[in-house]
């Protein structure tokens, strides 16, 4: 019947954000506005979701989230350090507590030796609080697959700063 991933996870971060008063925001490449509308999906978001970011390009995450230009030439979109930056921005650019960021190669193009399709880096940042990121390999799934996966490893990390 619910057709969104991780109804259940987006619902149990939801109650628990809720419970202590706290906003999200969330900052998409990869999932293109996915992990918004799972958390959307969900009655009684407008509670918490505050707002959603898709920066899918470079200069979305540039002008968006202040990510730097330099930054990105640098590391390339799909790094630790852009993902933290746009946790950070997020932040930033909202009245948010809580930010996640994803940045990744969904496929089925894109990918390359050192940066695989399903390469995806998630990051979240809690205002004045600590800031989190995990490297996710979830190999070729297909596009759809690793945009799912992305929103569940996501709402797991976004969990662990809830307290």
């Amino acid at each position: 019947m619910v057709s969104h991933p991780g109804y259940d996870e987006a619902r149990s971060l939801l109650d628990g954000a809720k419970a202590r008063g706290l906003l999200i925001v969330t900052a998409e490449s990869c999932t293109g506005g996915l992990i918004a509308a799972s958390l959307a999906a969900v009655p009684g978001a407008s509670a918490v979701l505050e707002r959603g970011f898709v920066t899918y390009s470079n200069e979305a995450k540039t002008e968006l989230l202040g990510v730097p230009a330099d930054l990105i030439a640098a590391r390339g979109a799909v790094s630790r350090e852009v993902a933290l930056a746009m946790a950070e921005g997020a932040l930033k650019h909202s009245p948010a507590h809580i930010a996640v960021a994803v940045t990744g190669i969904a496929g089925p193009g894109g990918g390359s030796a050192e940066k695989p399709v399903g390469l995806v880096h998630i990051a979240v940042a809690r205002r004045e609080g600590p800031r989190l990121h995990e490297e996710k390999r979830f190999g070729d799934l297909g596009r759809h697959e690793i945009q799912l996966q992305t929103v569940l490893a996501a709402f797991a990390l976004m969990s662990q700063v809830l307290d």
